[in-house]
């Protein structure tokens, strides 16, 4: 089981863990489709391992509310409504608002060292057009202000929902004029943040957010035509 190279990404916890990491990340990367079956035996086909924590691993997409369980057919994929996406975006608004008041009253020179190295690899990367890479450092680029707080249950609440946002997101944030927009807001959001300005901070990111939730859903509704 160690040689199969899906669980050889850097996955940690139990089995039953990984495979529903796993799962989840093809729901929201739309490898399944809402309404499609995952059907256990097939599953433990694919992945070469026994229907135990298959099993275990669908229990864990039903409590996330990512698949369902229909009696006497099977467990199928949910995925997220609209008003899902919506509720997840409103939620990281109001709690990233906390997170840039609380990073700003508590973080010192190494954590905003940190934020802004960051930054510095985001310019590069909107020069080169990257946008695989721009995405995963926009995820560490606010996990670096979570980190500021430093509160590790407030960070790992916020990474949480921002994990959820960044996937889902991914697929619509792909108009390339989007790239520099969205770097001159990070840019802004740093500069307020070193200025402890903690009132405009919170309006940028909220502004920041909003736009990106029109983006999202304005690309799921073009795939219901």
């Amino acid at each position: 089981m160690a040689s199969n190279p899906i669980f050889e990404s850097g996955r940690h916890g139990s089995l039953g863990t990984q495979i529903f990491e796993l799962l989840r990340d093809r729901i929201l990367n739309g490898d399944y489709e809402r309404g499609d079956k995952l059907n256990e035996l097939s599953l433990a086909k694919e992945l070469n391992i026994s229907r135990t924590p298959i099993r275990e691993a669908l229990k864990q997409l039903e409590l996330e509310g990512l698949a369902e369980s229909i009696p006497n057919k099977g467990v199928y994929v949910k995925g997220f409504s609209p008003r899902d996406i919506d509720d997840m975006f409103e939620i990281r608004i109001q709690l990233e608002s906390l997170a840039i008041k609380l990073a700003i009253e508590r973080m010192d020179d190494i954590h905003f060292a940190k934020i802004q190295e960051v930054f510095e690899l985001m310019e590069f990367y909107t020069m080169k057009r990257d946008q695989g890479k721009l995405g995963e450092l926009n995820i560490l680029y606010h996990e670096m202000i979570y980190q500021s707080t430093q509160s590790p249950y407030f960070q790992e609440l916020l990474s949480d929902i921002h994990y959820y946002v960044s996937v889902t997101s991914k697929r619509a944030l792909r108009p390339i004029e989007r790239l520099d927009t969205s770097l001159e807001e990070h840019r802004e959001i740093l500069n307020l943040i070193k200025e402890r300005d903690a009132e405009g901070a919170i309006n940028v990111i909220k502004t920041h957010i909003k736009k990106t939730q029109m983006l999202v859903r304005k690309y799921y509704a073009s795939q219901k035509k």
